[in-house]
């Protein structure tokens, strides 16, 4: 059964930094390329970042610059490494496969930020 666990969301004042890191336990991650999307209150979830096995990488528009995807394949990890955050980038973040998301959601990270 595949399980993807989030971590390392907080609250940080805009212009600081965050790593988020996403763990695929169980899994054939290593195979699969990966995303991480957002979901802001009342706004629908949104894919932001994007990885392949080879690590090719995109994103959108909106952190194109700011934002950067990696993977560890062998710990079976995929980053997100956030800077120049702004207060539009609170939202709750997930990782999935970015075309065929798996329907069992990991908990999501929460990053808030705000002054």
């Amino acid at each position: 059964q595949v399980q993807l666990v989030e971590s390392g969301g907080g609250l940080v004042q805009p212009g600081g930094s965050l790593r988020l890191s996403c763990a695929g336990i169980g899994s054939t991650f290593s195979i699969s390329d990966m995303g991480w999307y957002r979901q802001a209150p009342g706004k629908q979830r949104e894919l932001v970042a994007s990885i392949s096995i080879g690590g090719r990488t995109n994103y959108a528009d909106s952190v194109k610059g700011r934002f950067t995807i990696s993977r560890h394949n062998a710990k079976k990890m995929v980053y997100l490494q956030m800077n120049s955050l702004k207060p539009e980038d609170t939202a709750v973040y997930y990782c999935n496969h970015p075309r065929f998301p798996i329907p069992s959601w990991g908990q999501g990270t929460q990053v808030t930020v705000s002054s």
